[in-house]
């Protein structure tokens, strides 16, 4: 009886990723976006801390005195809970690399780009948004470090907002990702074992043995598998076709789904 009541009265710590705010048109990102807000008021209550995991956007790019516009909702949101006394850290996930000092500065937010290990109620986290990690996808790997690198960020600055912002939302409108969140329908068919995020949690756990959670985005599949006792792999889908997020309580984890 001790124990339980203890739980009940544990912060929880919650994990959301790849919600892709901007597409496939403003209608519908709206939707996502208010249904995100009420997300973030639901868990308000007990929340210890507060993880998004990458993929917030469908695109962002930071001038030095502009923001993409809108998201007016959930940024004010998270302002909210950081004034409330909740850390929220976002993860720049491969549609929103382009998050610089914004968060931070105006919010609050804490940002990160690279694999970060936590730990919480004794239990050790490691935490990525997923993308460039495991083996293959070279395409990819090569892709992200031509974005990364600031000559390349420094020349799309001299875009003009106007230009700049239109060229990320074309390309965004025409993504994969917009197809899948127009048709609310996503296919994958990599079985687990192939799955790049298994092999290179599999690859960390040779050096990190002590870790408890691998925890990631960016594939938009749900996935929660023990990897070996006492480490799991969770990947906790996406705000497009699942609506599902990750929430550790101190004792176990588990993957649900948002339906209000």
């Amino acid at each position: 009886m001790e124990n339980k009541e203890l739980n009940t009265k544990r912060k929880k710590v919650y994990f959301i990723s790849d919600i892709h705010l901007g597409v496939p048109d403003h209608k519908r990102s709206l939707e996502r976006e208010k249904k995100l807000v009420r997300w973030l008021d639901y868990i308000k209550k007990d929340a210890l801390e507060v993880f998004l995991m990458g993929d917030v956007f469908d695109f962002w790019f930071e001038y030095k005195t502009v923001v993409p516009k809108g998201y007016i909702r959930f940024l004010g949101k998270l302002a909210e809970l950081v004034d409330a006394g909740i850390p929220v850290h976002l993860f720049r996930g491969n549609h929103d690399i382009w998050a610089f000092d914004y968060f931070k500065k105006e919010i609050g937010v804490e940002l990160h780009r690279k694999p970060i290990i936590k730990e919480f109620y004794g239990k050790k986290f490691y935490l990525a948004h997923g993308d460039g990690l495991g083996p293959g996808d070279t395409g990819y790997k090569i892709m992200k470090k031509i974005f990364e690198l600031k000559f390349n960020q420094w020349l799309f600055k001299w875009l003009h907002p106007d230009i700049g912002t239109r060229m990320g939302l074309y390309f965004s409108e025409r993504s994969r990702i917009a197809n899948v969140a127009a048709t609310g329908f996503f296919s994958n068919n990599v079985p687990l074992e192939k799955e790049m995020l298994y092999i290179y949690s599999n690859e960390v756990l040779k050096e990190e043995k002590d870790i408890n959670y691998f925890i990631y985005g960016h594939r938009h599949i749900v996935v929660n598998h023990e990897l070996k006792p006492n480490s799991s792999l969770i990947i906790l889908g996406d705000w497009i076709t699942h609506f599902s997020y990750g929430v550790f309580d101190g004792e176990k984890f588990e993957v649900l789904k948002f339906d209000r």
